[in-house]
């Protein structure tokens, strides 16, 4: 056996011991990171040699940093942000993923890879109930569906009023309104910088105690603006509580106006696979694009963002790319730089197929169904405690906290149960006060990890009460 062929055997079974050993502490392991930047450095920093180093040790001085450089986010009890764990058939296939190692940018380059998303494709437009001739595209993140979708609203709104921005770009052309909430997440901010907009642009919507838009405002704020092309941005999931826009109501609106209307669903859209949850998102279908995350809610690994536009020739003309040297189909074949910014990344829609025909329709509504039943659960065994208050209502996945009535009291709650280690979970300010924020989005989660975190999290408080009283 040849000295490369040892070497691979011996990091792939040293890669498969690290990553098991790894998966089976994250039930019980401390859910924060214990080992802090100065120690990192001190064990990771090196000059760069000239003759570089045996492959086998750097792998194992990489891999010593997984116990205390690394959160268990892919636990059952990290509440953070939301950020769903890896489901076992995922992870397995996004291992295949690297393995494999080809660029899906076009059919030819990677058949299998082209395949299966054009599949995937079509079971999450069945599963979501959306327009089953709408574009899709698999990206990295939430940040960019929102540029991509965008990018066609951008496109579709200019190319219905005589403009073409891809040849002529925005200077010159007719302005574009652009209207979404006062809470939209960051990433649109992002989005519309990305895009040329600017985020003076924004017009922005007064929204309710909840962090919906009001529908009312919005239609005082469409008629306030000039008439030309629009594009109002709706939001199905807050950051902070989980609250969802009066959807039907802005697509009225926007239908009125001839505006694109796009969605954040970086979390919420998923709703549309629970028949319980479905007439939270009442409306949803109604829009000409959205965008989610299957790195959330439907838990495979990261990275995996989704764009979806209803009207599939402005989602490829405002991103497909022509070259000479490509070999690009001209058949039923699917090219993904047809519905992507990138052309060279990795076959994300991998981990989406293998999960999707993993769990069914009954598995992806149980998960969702059961993460939003251990929200309640959470809020529930929190209200009984005095002193704690639930900020919100309980809609989806989120849950919004407040300690003792005061900021200083809520600040130390989060940073004590951070440092306790049973569970994790974040800060926010939520209508100018502090607040600790709960999500639940992890397929391991069982009502026992909430229970125990609940119980972490009441036991720091009553610490902090105490010392605070004295």
């Amino acid at each position: 056996m040849k000295r490369t062929e040892i070497v691979n055997r011996t990091l792939i079974a040293r890669a498969t011991e690290e990553a098991t050993a790894y998966l089976e502490a994250l039930p019980d392991r401390y859910v924060g990171a214990r080992t802090t930047r100065e120690e990192l450095l001190a064990s990771l920093r090196r000059p760069l040699s000239d003759g570089g180093e045996d492959a086998v040790g750097v792998f194992d001085a990489i891999a010593a940093q997984g116990e205390g450089g690394t959160l268990a986010c892919a636990g059952p009890r990290y509440f953070g942000f939301v950020i769903g764990g890896s489901l076992p058939v995922a992870l397995a296939t996004d291992w295949l993923v690297s393995t494999w190692d080809q660029n899906p940018g076009i059919y030819v380059t990677s058949p299998a890879i082209s395949v299966m998303e054009e599949v995937a494709r079509e079971w999450l437009l069945d599963l979501l109930d959306l327009p089953r001739e709408s574009g899709l595209g698999f990206v990295t993140g939430c940040q960019m569906a929102h540029f991509t979708a965008l990018a066609a609203a951008r496109h579709g709104v200019l190319r219905r009023a005589g403009w073409n921005v891809e040849e002529d770009g925005l200077a010159g052309g007719p302005r574009v309104h652009v209207v979404t909430g006062a809470e939209a997440h960051i990433t649109v901010d992002v989005a519309m910088r990305y895009l040329g907009f600017g985020t003076k642009a924004l017009h922005r919507v007064e929204t309710d105690e909840q962090g919906r838009m009001r529908a009312d405002a919005l239609q005082k704020k469409v008629e306030s603006l000039p008439e030309g092309p629009m594009i109002i941005i709706a939001q199905a999931g807050n950051v902070n509580t989980g609250a969802v826009d009066p959807l039907r109501e802005i697509a009225a609106i926007a239908k009125k106006r001839g505006a694109w209307m796009h969605v954040d669903g970086a979390f919420g859209l998923w709703a549309r696979a629970s028949r319980a949850l479905r007439p939270r998102v009442d409306g949803i279908e109604l829009a000409d694009s959205w965008a989610t995350d299957a790195h959330k809610w439907l838990n495979v690994p990261y990275d995996c963002g989704i764009a979806i536009v209803r009207d599939a020739e402005d989602h490829r003309a405002a991103m497909t790319s022509v070259a000479a040297y490509l070999v690009q189909t001209a058949g039923a074949e699917r090219d993904a730089v047809d519905w992507v910014p990138e052309f060279s990344r990795r076959g994300r829609g991998m981990p989406v197929y293998a999960a999707l025909r993993s769990l069914g329709r009954e598995g992806v509504e149980a998960l969702i169904d059961r993460n939003c039943a251990h929200a309640r659960q959470m809020a529930a065994r929190l209200r009984e405690v005095k002193g704690v208050e639930i900020l919100t209502e309980v809609v989806l996945n989120q849950v919004l906290v407040r300690f003792g009535g005061d900021d200083e009291t809520t600040r130390r709650v989060i940073a004590g149960v951070q440092q306790e280690g049973t569970c994790w979970l974040g800060g926010t300010t939520w209508h100018d006060v502090a607040a600790m924020r709960i999500s639940f989005s992890n397929w391991a989660t069982s009502e026992e990890d909430v229970e125990r975190s609940s119980d972490a999290i009441v036991k720091v408080y009553r610490g902090v009460d105490e010392s605070t009283s004295r």
